[in-house]
């Protein structure tokens, strides 16, 4: 099964390569350096004289996730906070732990298109497209299907099955980024005027103040 996992992980982000759009480097390699207080659009590069092979490696793809959670799944990133060396190289990874009706909630990445390949189980998976027209295009996969999530579009995943799933999803940004649409609407920090988001989704007050309290 390890294996498995590690053979797809390695189709998938070599799949996600051709979506990559981050600026080339203009080095073999710029691993981050975590202990630089510097702001910069990425992180700052570690000497190259004191880069090692840890600093491109992560062990742990192979474990489940706890999926004890009000969504019942697990994310576990690789992105550059995980391995340094993916710093300017416009790519990372995921491995994704479904519980039976588990989700992966409607979110959006502003940064990647992402490549999902499903390893165990039965995923209903989905896109959004923007406005006026906002189709769901949605399909069901099985273990070994591939699906693509456009860049920036809402999209989710669904463990239809009655067993655990896992996915591998690769993402053409070393930075991804995730806005989960409920977290982002209902959980602001301040909270969005509930006036507004009882007008906006065309409810009662009260719907809205149940929603934010989960929050």
């Amino acid at each position: 099964m390890a294996n498995h996992i590690l053979f797809l992980g390695l189709v998938a982000l070599t799949c996600s390569l051709a979506f990559a759009f981050e600026p080339s480097p203009l080095q073999d390699f710029c691993v981050a350096d975590s202990s630089s207080s510097a702001r910069v659009n990425g992180l700052v590069c570690k000497d190259p004289k004191l880069v090692q092979a840890n600093d491109f490696f992560f062990s742990g793809l192979h474990l489940t996730g706890n999926t004890s959670n009000p969504v019942d799944s697990k994310v576990t990133p690789v992105t550059a906070a995980q391995i340094p060396g993916l710093n300017t190289l416009g790519i990372s990874m995921v491995r994704l732990d479904y519980a039976p009706s588990g989700i992966n909630p409607p979110h959006t990445h502003p940064r990647a298109t992402e490549i999902l390949t499903v390893l165990e189980g039965t995923l209903h998976v989905g896109f959004v497209t923007s406005n006026p027209d906002n189709r769901l295009i949605s399909k069901v996969l099985q273990k070994g299907d591939v699906f693509v999530f456009p860049v920036g579009l809402v999209h989710f995943q669904h463990n239809v099955g009655y067993r655990n799933a896992v996915a591998i999803a690769a993402l053409s940004s070393q930075n991804p980024g995730v806005i989960t649409i409920a977290n982002s609407v209902f959980g602001s920090n301040p909270p969005i005027a509930a006036e507004v988001l009882a007008k906006s989704f065309q409810v009662d007050k009260s719907v809205v103040d149940s929603v934010q309290s989960k929050f």
